[in-house]
């Protein structure tokens, strides 16, 4: 993975725009290993293969960065973003990989299923 260059992840965002995609979304806090360290709240999401289709969608922040994307009836929005990798397939993964190296957070998007 490399570290997000905001010009580059913004333009595979507007590539994909108004184009149905499948989308990975997920977050955890340690939910994975929270019978190791019961003082830590665990908490997670998990979406996978769901097709959406966004009419706006960009990248913002510092780094970490988060990305909104526009739906037609809502918002998909994921921050903490800190990496990416671009593949042969044309897909997008973004990820947002803590001090320890730990993933954190993952947005994909491709016009293929995962």
């Amino acid at each position: 993975m490399n570290p997000i260059q905001v010009e580059d992840i913004q333009k595979h965002i507007d590539a994909f725009r108004n184009t149905p995609l499948y989308i990975h979304l997920e977050l955890t806090t340690g939910a994975y290993a929270a019978h190791l360290d019961t003082t830590k709240h665990p908490a997670a999401n998990f979406i996978r293969n769901a097709v959406i289709t966004y009419s706006h969608g960009s990248i913002e922040g510092k780094g970490p960065y988060r990305v909104g994307l526009k739906l037609e009836h809502g918002w998909v929005y994921a921050e903490g973003l800190t990496h990416y990798v671009d593949d042969e397939q044309g897909r997008l993964a973004l990820a947002g990989i803590n001090s320890e190296g730990k993933l954190v957070v993952a947005l994909q998007l491709s016009t293929t299923p995962f």
